[in-house]
């Protein structure tokens, strides 16, 4: 059960309002107790799939106020989005304040999830379990160097001396080579499927255990495949997971493009106590409307990126793009404090990458 208290700033005088509700998913919305004085829009909805929005804009006369809605008890008063967890009822209780009038009253909204599988109709159609006894050389490539790779970064890539499959799982581990904090001082490795394996649209999964230590900054990412003509980040990147471990718990997902990249960047992230200790599937799902990021299942939503006029500075992400998985050492942002150097060797385990398609 989730509620939420909005209030609005200046009211006019009356107290009619207007609730517009924007939902898209398998469903309808069924208003079954409406707010006191309140003109309710209550009619059943057509619902694009793949997307689970959920907005109320309160009219009073010309102004609008909006009370946004979610999953977790940390929503914020305007301007965002709202994600409900893909369940086949929901019970919200809607509270409004209004600081002149001084009335509240609440109201329970019934979400029916006509699919219950919605989310399930998906086929695996590719997937590296890591159960052979070396990495796959089809499904991924080695990229190599220690040239800093854009973000100043301290590692030398190496083709194979910092990757090994041990009990059905990929691990990459970062070393150190000597006592110093430059270029070159680590080893680590970045594998991507660049050349193999391309991918657009569906659900992509990868479960993992991450390091830890400070200026340690591993990463599960995509590129878009026509990078090598146009650039970056004009092909675009999507960011599953970063975790910059002078930051302990906490996982970003990021979304870069021409219309925003680096500190311009649009992502988010949430706290997961376990990720340095424990095994967590990270996820994306990717439609031509829109990338939702999430950790271990799509209801736990980290960051949901889909802009309303897409173009091609904002939306790169109707084109293919490959998978990348990495530990880096130092740079911009991972080494924002330092590197530790007592941390070292540190470790990314993988134990599979999923690619599913919807069912047609």
């Amino acid at each position: 059960m989730i509620s939420n208290n909005c209030s609005k700033v200046s009211l006019p005088n009356r107290n009619a309002i207007m609730i517009y509700v924007f939902v898209f998913l398998f469903g309808f919305l069924q208003f079954s107790k409406p707010i006191k004085g309140a003109n309710l829009k209550t009619d059943l909805l057509d619902i694009t799939q793949d997307d689970n929005r959920l907005q109320f804009y309160y009219l009073w006369e010309n102004n609008y106020t909006d009370c946004i809605y979610e999953e977790k008890e940390n929503a914020d008063d305007l301007g965002k989005k709202t994600y409900f967890p893909l369940l086949d009822s929901l019970t919200i209780d809607t509270v409004m304040n209004t600081s002149k009038i001084g009335y509240t009253d609440s109201q329970n909204i019934k979400f029916h999830n006509y699919n219950s599988e919605h989310y399930k109709n998906f086929t695996l159609v590719w997937s590296d379990e890591f159960d052979g006894n070396t990495l796959n050389t089809d499904n991924w490539t080695f990229s190599k160097g220690d040239s800093g790779w854009g973000n100043n970064e301290l590692q030398n890539y190496t083709s194979g001396d910092n990757t090994k499959i041990v009990d059905g799982k990929l691990v990459i581990t970062a070393k150190k080579v000597d006592d110093h904090n430059q270029v070159g001082s680590y080893t680590s490795a970045r594998i991507s499927t660049k050349g193999k394996q391309d991918f657009q649209y569906g659900r992509i999964e990868i479960r993992a255990k991450l390091p830890s230590g400070k200026g340690i900054w591993p990463a599960i990412w995509m590129l878009g495949s026509s990078i090598s003509s146009i650039g970056w980040p004009e092909c675009g990147e999507i960011d599953i997971m970063e975790y910059v471990c002078y930051q302990p718990d906490v996982v970003h997902s990021t979304v870069h493009t021409t219309a925003g990249s680096g500190g311009n960047s649009d992502g988010n992230s949430i706290t997961l106590s376990t990720c340095e200790e424990e095994f967590h599937i990270y996820g994306l799902s990717w439609t031509k409307e829109q990338l939702v990021f999430y950790a271990d299942s799509i209801e736990n939503i980290i960051h949901v990126y889909s802009p309303v006029d897409k173009n091609k500075n904002n939306w790169p992400f109707n084109k293919p793009a490959y998978l990348i998985l990495n530990i880096a050492v130092g740079g911009n942002w991972g080494g924002n404090e330092g590197v530790d150097n007592k941390i070292f060797p540190q470790t990314m385990e993988v134990d599979y990458v999923r690619v599913y398609k919807r069912d047609k």
